[in-house]
């Protein structure tokens, strides 16, 4: 007869799950136990620390959408666990996490390491239930499964670890054969006013999200058909090749300034499959029309006043919108905005031929762009890497990126790596993280090593956090607490079983990655030291300009000069 730990990986295999992050303890034992006398169904992928474990899931489900598990003992362990799965919460990412407790006769007796879980996760979770019965276990692993996929965010169970190891007197069968996501129908009415905003607009601008994830061909073709130009939100990058020659690329503080252009011209903005929040950069309500699709009706109407609101998924709308009498405009904005975004292209270009050391990120970046394999997955930090990896990586149509979006967690690269490598073995993984967003996740890099993962794991080495010291400038404010104490990231992937490179230019880089390209048993370091250079707004707004110049008055005052500043052409670039 089985026990409840055998039917809960029952469960699991059922919905297609063969492996599991996180750490054993005594108060998740039971549940471990059950895994490993399946370990032929389920692999247990042991991190090194929680955060990691759940940030690992996160990523998993934001790139493969299925479901991803990880698992923690109570107390401090789940603590460390929220994180990655407000990670997971905010990105709309379906996980369920496993969470031990102390056993139930000992339940809110103040015994060593017990922690309210289900209190304590209630924000993050879609689903948060505490177990009390054996007989229940599989029936709400079950259902927490199946409410992570439509609600698209985390089931959080809490386990009492005397339960799973309890004698089953009841049978359950998990209904993941018949589950299947329901969309809404297309509404005619909705798509007849659409196509008539269209048909009148002369200065339309799309706006993607990663609701288009199943449908950048179909946006594709619209873009093309109705000659339109279209801005990408920075999670969904590449959806739409970054290539395309309709592309404006990103919008906002790491966006083009030919995107910020369209978007103020723009007389329709397309808000698809996006819950977009920097409303700064959109155009100014009643100046525009907006037409906005989403699966989530929550997020229509939102942040934009919407003239046409429809609740669908984008393709099928998008599809319907192209079958219904749809002219496409006379191309005359899309080839102002194309203009914009060749000058643009123009100056990206020549930032990658800088000479000397400490390295160019643009240079760094190139070279990437350059060698990377056609279906390389990106997992990027958040930071400078995400302000670098905005404009100089461009994303192909095979290739795979992501990045912690919404709550833009530092830390997040290596364990997405990590998941990446574990759902795509066959795929080449690179990681961009800069050097404070490595350090807080770097214990890890061993269970890359431990699994014979093949990362290639890049540390932009500028030895501050460079990101805020942006952050602090643009607010008028001298900078402070941002400078950190340099460490050979090389040297500790040697100690920890991989491969470290050290890099100060940009033949080193070339010659480092060539080398990291050819491992296949083991996870790669390269540490790249960067020159501190800003990753200028591609349009600089008055606020910002107005904060920089309260920075550097400041400065100049206290240190008796001025600070540095990037090539004043660049700024007059970004500023007029």
């Amino acid at each position: 007869m089985k026990n409840g730990a055998d039917r809960l990986v029952d469960v699991l295999t059922a919905w297609g799950v063969d492996h599991v992050y996180g750490l054993p303890g005594d108060s998740i034992d039971t549940t471990v136990d059950g895994i490993r006398r399946q370990a032929d169904k389920v692999k247990f992928i042991q991190v090194r620390h929680e955060e990691v474990g759940a940030l690992a899931a996160a990523a998993e489900a934001k790139l493969t959408d299925k479901l991803a598990v990880c698992l923690s003992i109570g107390g401090p362990g789940a603590i460390h666990m929220l994180n990655g799965l407000y990670d997971a919460k905010m990105d709309h990412a379906p996980v369920l996490a496993l969470l031990g407790q102390v056993e139930s006769n000992l339940l809110n007796t103040g015994f060593f390491q017990e922690v309210n879980t289900p209190q304590l996760f209630e924000d993050v979770a879609v689903y948060n239930r505490s177990i009390t019965s054996v007989d229940h276990l599989a029936e709400t692993v079950d259902e927490a499964i199946r409410t992570a996929y439509e609600k698209q965010g985390v089931a959080v169970l809490t386990i009492p670890d005397d339960i799973p190891q309890q004698k089953l007197t009841t049978a359950f069968k998990p209904t993941a054969d018949l589950f299947k996501l329901q969309k809404p129908s297309v509404p005619a009415a909705q798509v007849e006013e659409a196509v008539d905003l269209l048909n009148r607009a002369k200065k339309p601008v799309a706006l993607f999200g990663t609701g288009i994830k199943h449908s950048g061909e179909i946006m594709q073709r619209f873009v093309e058909t109705y000659k339109i130009p279209f801005v990408e939100t920075l999670p969904a990058k590449g959806l739409v090749p970054d290539d395309h020659p309709n592309s404006l690329g990103q919008v906002g503080k790491l966006g083009t300034k030919a995107a910020y252009q369209a978007m103020k011209s723009a007389d329709l903005v397309l808000m698809i499959g996006t819950n977009y929040p920097y409303t700064d950069y959109l155009p100014k309500p009643g100046r525009a029309k907006s037409i906005q699709i989403n699966l989530e009706p929550s997020h229509l109407n939102k942040r934009f006043p919407a003239d046409v609101a429809i609740h669908g998924d984008s393709g099928e709308v998008i599809e319907a919108i192209l079958n219904a009498g749809l002219e496409s405009t006379d191309g005359t904005f899309l080839a102002e905005c194309q203009k914009h975004m060749a000058t643009w292209n123009s100056w990206v270009e020549a930032k990658k031929d800088l000479k000397g050391s400490p390295l160019a990120p643009e240079v760094l970046f190139d070279q990437i762009k350059k060698t990377a394999a056609k279906d390389a997955i990106f997992a990027i930090d958040v930071g400078t890497a995400t302000s670098w990896s905005a404009r100089y990586l461009p994303v192909g149509p095979q290739q795979k990126y992501t990045i912690s979006s919404w709550l833009g967690t530092m830390g997040c690269a290596l364990p997405g790596a990590i998941a990446a490598s574990q759902a795509y073995p066959d795929r080449q993984v690179i990681s961009i993280n800069g050097d404070g967003a490595f350090a807080m996740v770097m214990e890890d890099f061993v269970t890359a090593v431990k699994y014979k993962m093949p990362l290639i794991n890049i540390v932009l080495n500028n030895r501050k956090l460079a990101f805020i010291q942006y952050e602090q400038q643009s607010a008028g404010q001298l900078n402070y607490a941002i400078d950190l104490e340099d460490m050979d990231y090389a040297k500790f992937a040697d100690a920890a079983g991989g491969i470290g490179y050290t890099v100060t230019n940009k033949q080193e880089f070339a010659a480092a990655l060539k080398k990291a390209y050819k491992v296949k048993d083991r996870p790669v370091l390269i540490n790249a030291y960067v020159a501190d250079d800003a990753p200028l707004p591609g349009q600089i707004v008055s606020s910002e300009a107005k904060g920089y110049t309260k920075f550097g008055t400041q400065y100049l005052a206290k240190k008796r000069r001025m600070p540095k500043l990037p090539p004043i052409k660049d700024i007059m670039r970004h500023f007029f």
